[in-house]
């Protein structure tokens, strides 16, 4: 049996510790592997509100060059999508920003989105996914109207029960089933592996969360189908 598999990171942004620095951990890995395939959702103005990681201001993208210059200047292994405007409800929670949006509010973010990676000069793939994976059903239908191409959620009850059945009626949607590790390594006939650049959670693609996944894809390179998110639909 052969398996796709696709490689998913959230959160490259300008915070120091949820950096491009697990890009170098994605470079080791195309050593190995070098058709492997990385869908990277990054947050189009990160701001963390809450607890030792909070930040200031919002971290708008566009204003850091140094940063929007490595992401145009990837390798074609990889591809970036949306991952929210501020990934938060400022103030209230760190996640969660798409959970409770009216159809308005959300339509409002994916164009203030759009404006801020169109100033950043980069290239995002009409791919999004919700912050924490919750996402309220008019959030979803603004993403149709708007012109999603995949949504990118999560399978589990608690994610589901925001989305209120409103995700069987896009178009294109892929659940991740494998993200260590709460979901361990394991290969299904198709594969969203997620993990996280920020360097608190337990979810960080780190050093041995690299070793363990080369390991785990050299056992079964030969029966492997690297692909971006598009080819797990």
């Amino acid at each position: 049996m052969r398996y796709k598999i696709n490689i998913s990171i959230d959160d490259i942004s300008p915070h120091p510790q949820a950096s491009i620095k697990v890009l170098d951990n994605c470079y080791k890995l195309i050593e190995k592997f070098e058709d492997i395939k990385f869908t990277l959702f990054i947050p189009l103005a990160y701001w963390r509100t809450i607890g030792k990681t909070a930040t200031g201001h919002a971290l708008k993208l566009d204003k850091y060059l140094e940063l929007c210059n490595v992401l145009r200047s990837l390798p074609p292994n990889f591809e970036i999508g949306y991952h929210g405007l501020f990934h938060g409800i400022p103030g209230i929670s760190n996640n969660d920003e798409f959970q409770h949006l009216s159809f308005s509010e959300a339509l409002k973010r994916f164009e203030m989105m759009k404006k801020i990676a169109d100033n950043a000069k980069l290239e995002f793939k009409k791919y999004f996914r919700p912050p924490a994976w919750r996402m309220s059903p008019e959030a979803i239908q603004a993403a149709r109207q708007w012109g999603i191409k995949i949504l990118a959620l999560s399978p589990d009850l608690y994610a589901k029960t925001t989305y209120n059945k409103a995700d069987e009626t896009h178009s294109d949607v892929v659940y991740y089933n494998v993200n260590p590790p709460f979901k361990p390594l394991e290969l299904y006939e198709k594969t969203e592996v997620v993990y996280h650049a920020c360097e608190w959670d337990k979810n960080y693609l780190s050093e041995q969360k690299t070793d363990e996944l080369i390991k785990f894809l050299l056992e079964k390179e030969k029966d492997l189908d690297f692909c971006f998110l598009g080819g797990l639909v």
